[in-house]
């Protein structure tokens, strides 16, 4: 039986989901200190699913909860991307260009950084299934203009896309990975001198920036079941006058101080406030959860990711949103929510403007107007949904 299963994995196996770790790279991974019993291990024990319930619970719970809820009713607003945005430099030596999900282009002190890059369609190893797109990709990917550096928080489909990292090939730019990825990005083409693979409090300086790969709290896989030589991480990437921090996916954990007490403080963090559930606390954080994170890490500006794009949880599209618009006013956090696309500068950011309302379907009343005229969500409405990730 194990045999016949082997052989239809294979059969079904394509390649985007990557290469094995092998040689050097694999000693390397099995002399980490963060690898034990056979596997990476967590900074704190961690659980990928919780099960309350059954997994055929899990799972139907994901396939019908909050179906309406879950999808903006209409086209989603974008910043379309001009590249002639792009192409003057920052006045501060600091922009961020939220693309849509976890992906940032980060422009800091002459060197600009792409952050878990995916322009593909759907976060899938097959074209015809999967979570599809929500919005288009604000900006063609030929038209971002020249990129230092990409940096890969971790090997899942909606932070790492075959497609992207193709297309990036021909950049020049040098993939900053966490131990193990790079096996990934060698057997798709990326040359091995052009990969830079650290693991946990590892730096390495690239296109004069300094580059870190900190803890997280999650886990890897691109197949049926999780992967046990392929680390992931959260970052930190620091230039001569600005520094920033890109978390990845990640549950909340006490080294969020530790990290911001060896590393920062920040100009700015952009945090995971997506795509949360009961059913997986421990690997995704709540958007309250993200706002402590960034007080953490010392943080000066808030910028929200891994929401918006793609449908990975069974929570209403636009809740990640306006829970963490409430949780930054009650704890005094400065918080910038672009559309995607829209450049802004931490130093001068853009004034917030509810504009997910727009096209979500929430209840009406479902706000409560708070005294500087913006709306927010009441803790009567705030859901805790059920359902599994990709």
């Amino acid at each position: 039986m194990r045999d016949l299963r082997r052989s239809t994995w294979h059969r079904v196996r394509t390649d985007a989901f990557g290469a094995e770790p092998k040689g050097e790279r694999l000693a390397r991974i099995l002399s980490s200190p963060n690898f034990a019993d056979g596997a990476f291990q967590n900074p704190v024990p961690t659980r990928r699913l919780v099960y309350e319930r059954s997994p055929l619970e899990i799972t139907r719970t994901q396939l019908t909860a909050n179906r309406q809820r879950r999808l903006p009713t209409a086209a989603v607003p974008l910043h379309r991307t001009a590249a002639v945005e792009l192409a003057e430099p920052p006045a501060s030596g600091l922009r961020l260009t939220w693309l849509g999900h976890a992906t940032v282009l980060a422009e800091l002190d002459g060197r600009r950084v792409l952050f878990d890059p995916v322009w593909g369609e759907r976060c899938s190893p097959f074209g015809w299934t999967g979570p599809k797109r929500l919005h288009p990709v604000p900006i063609p990917l030929a038209d971002v203009g020249p990129v230092d550096v990409v940096v890969i928080s971790h090997d899942h489909y909606d932070h790492l896309d075959m497609g992207t990292v193709r297309a990036l090939t021909g950049s020049g730019a040098v993939f900053a990975v966490p131990l193990g990825v790079g096996a990934h990005l060698e057997h798709w083409g990326v040359p091995v001198e052009r990969i830079v693979e650290l693991d946990w409090w590892e730096s390495a300086e690239v296109a004069g920036l300094t580059l870190t790969a900190t803890p997280a709290r999650h886990y890897c896989s691109r197949g049926p079941r999780t992967s046990t030589h392929f680390l992931w991480a959260s970052w930190v990437v620091a230039g001569a006058e600005h520094r920033v921090f890109h978390s990845g996916d990640t549950g909340y954990f006490p080294g969020f101080a530790e990290i911001g007490r060896r590393l920062g403080p920040f100009d700015a963090t952009m945090m995971q406030i997506g795509a949360y559930s009961d059913f997986w606390p421990e690997v995704h954080m709540t958007p309250e959860e993200g706002v402590r994170a960034h007080l953490d890490l010392g943080g000066q500006l808030l910028l929200p990711i891994h929401w918006c794009t793609f449908n990975l949880a069974p929570h209403p599209w636009e809740e990640p949103a306006e829970r963490t618009v409430a949780a930054t006013q009650a704890l005094g956090a400065e918080l910038a929510v672009p559309q995607p696309g829209k450049p802004f500068e931490p130093a001068d950011p853009p004034a917030l403007q509810l504009w997910w309302r727009a096209v979500a379907a929430m209840p009406k009343g479902a706000e409560l107007l708070v005294p500087d005229g913006l709306a927010v969500p009441t803790d009567e409405r705030r859901v805790e949904d059920d359902g599994v990730t990709v």
